[in-house]
């Protein structure tokens, strides 16, 4: 996963390496449409006016949109992740109104504009401790997992929505995401519990993990071997290797070379030739 956090970069760069062009969508993003309160066409309209052909080309190779690939047809304005966090600060109290819309749109960074909102959304809700908001959110967001079709979408959501909605609940439907034949809500059951992980607490990890440890697509792979290592992060190594002593021969060696990608050397070729 660090290598996709990686990639990702390179369509993101940090503030001190952002081009003038944007710095520029930026400025552009935080400049408000006449009316206060901005509707999900509104939000379309602006969308369009800061796309950038040049980046768009280069996002539909990065998440791979070709034929038979797992974002195959998603279409992108070329819109860069800082100017969409810029542009989420012009919705007041934005919820699924306006997000809905936005969710279904054929533009990929449309529907991340609706997660980032759903997401503020339900953290305004919580501080609030309105949990009629919260749940209405996170119905919402299962019931609407078709459009959440790619893993930075599953990705910038699933613990701030799904993981925090279940954190002190029955976390059964993270079971029945975990057997879903949809590659995204799988990756939803796994990453929701990053929400748990930052909280010091692994079980549902685990058990997760156990659930995915055959799956055979690269991305579950890569976000479970993703989680296990953020255990042994910010739990304890030691938790994450007894995890790995007991299945680590059972894995794809893409989950394993990613849960162990912060072992010392020696440990890591020990795992990788089975001698452990």
């Amino acid at each position: 996963m660090y290598a996709d956090k990686r990639r990702m970069a390179a369509v993101s760069p940090a503030k001190k390496d952002r081009p003038q062009s944007v710095l520029k969508a930026i400025k552009a993003a935080s400049t408000k449409p006449q009316n206060a309160e901005m509707s999900a066409a509104d939000a379309i309209k602006h969308l369009l006016m800061l796309g950038n052909a040049t980046v768009a080309q280069h996002v539909r190779g990065f998440f791979k949109t070709g034929p038979g690939e797992y974002g195959e047809g998603d279409q992108f304005l070329g819109i860069r992740q800082p100017v969409l966090r810029h542009f989420v600060r012009d919705f007041r109290d934005a919820g699924i109104k306006v997000a809905l819309p936005l969710l279904k749109s054929c533009w990929h960074e449309a529907r991340s504009l609706s997660l980032m909102l759903l997401v503020k959304a339900y953290h305004r809700a919580a501080l609030r401790g309105d949990e009629k908001t919260q749940k209405r959110i996170y119905d919402f967001y299962l019931k609407h997992t078709r459009f959440i079709n790619n893993w930075d979408l599953v990705d910038l959501s699933a613990e701030h929505i799904v993981g925090a909605w279940l954190h002190g609940r029955d976390r059964s439907p993270l079971i029945k995401l975990a057997k879903s034949r949809s590659i995204w809500e799988r990756r939803i059951a796994i990453l929701a519990t990053f929400h748990y992980i930052k909280k010091g607490e692994y079980a549902e990890t685990l058990r997760i993990a156990k659930f995915l440890l055959k799956d055979d697509e690269d991305l579950i792979q890569k976000a479970v071997g993703w989680m296990l290592r953020e255990v042994g992060k910010r739990v304890g190594e030691e938790v994450e290797e007894t995890f790995l002593k007991r299945h680590y021969r059972a894995m794809p060696r893409t989950m394993l070379r990613y849960a162990i990608e912060r072992f010392a050397e020696t440990k890591r070729r020990q795992y990788l030739r089975g001698e452990i």
